[in-house]
């Protein structure tokens, strides 16, 4: 049997024992801070990165994985014989994807690499990744990886709630939440990933009732269909999160759940306090 190795980039938010157990390889985003070049969760680690980014003047920005490191995992690969597939986040969102189809045309043709765009980020892109993962420990072929990851694809979502907007609208990733800057403070954005880019949904007037209404959009999406699996995203909220986590398992009993820290490039762009809910339903 044909040898798979799962490749993706460090905004995929898997928690570690599961990359760790199912051998996933993570290429990691670069954080850019001042003078600094800093490898997505390698360099520098959540906690760490918003206790700085708390006190620190400068701004960081973010860079997508690069194509000599896309490189050098593949040829690593392909020297032990393996296959690989790769999953990485929306072409929308980053260049990680182009990093990643450069790095293959650097090598032979007949190189066994297939590349999926996620059309998302996060724990979305990280239910796409566990389900290749267990298909492969179950002997899945590359070809039948890539069906599964494509299906994963539209069987995923994600909606959030964020408490400002100015870190999606200077990392130039606001797409079509542009609609609501320069609105009432008051109000709190409800956004969502959407064909691989980020959306307006609607506004709430508070932070509470921003966290219910992630819940009942994705219960509206996933509109009945079972299983489900779900996961809370946050940005240093790790409460808020919980408690929507907590909510929407009451209401849609998944057979699995995740609290999930994003990561330090995520949260570059995304803002700290960004409360998200994950789901994969109907797979």
């Amino acid at each position: 049997m044909s040898k798979i190795a799962l490749v993706t980039d460090s905004t995929c938010s898997v928690p570690r024992e599961l990359v760790e157990k199912y051998e996933i390889i993570v290429a990691p985003q670069i954080l850019i801070w001042g003078q600094e070049s800093l490898e997505d969760g390698v360099d520098i680690m959540p906690t760490e990165f918003y206790k700085r980014l708390a006190k620190d003047s400068v701004m960081p920005s973010t860079s997508q994985v690069t194509v000599s490191k896309f490189f050098e995992i593949y040829q690593r690969l392909l020297d032990q014989d393996y296959q690989i597939m790769t999953i990485v986040l929306s072409s929308k969102l980053s260049g990680t994807l182009n990093s990643a189809i450069q790095a293959k045309s650097m090598l032979p043709a007949e190189a066994p690499i297939e590349i999926v765009d996620s059309n998302t980020t996060a724990m979305a892109m990280g239910f796409h990744l566990l389900t290749v993962a267990r298909a492969i420990k179950q002997g899945a072929s590359l070809p039948e990886c890539v069906a599964l990851a494509q299906k994963a694809s539209g069987q995923t979502g994600v909606f959030f709630a964020v408490d400002t907007l100015e870190f999606l609208h200077r990392g130039g990733r606001i797409g079509g939440a542009s609609r609501f800057l320069g609105t009432v403070l008051n109000f709190k954005p409800i956004l969502e990933l959407r064909d691989g880019k980020v959306e307006a949904v609607e506004r709430v007037r508070t932070r509470r009732k921003s966290l219910s209404r992630i819940v009942e959009l994705a219960i509206e999406q996933i509109g009945g269909r079972t299983p489900v699996r779900l996961a809370s995203l946050h940005a240093n909220a790790p409460e808020d999160a919980q408690i929507v986590l907590n909510e929407a398992t009451e209401k849609l009993n998944p057979i699995e759940t995740y609290l999930s820290e994003v990561s330090p490039v995520i949260g570059a762009n995304a803002g700290p306090g960004v409360i998200g809910l994950v789901y994969m339903a109907g797979m």
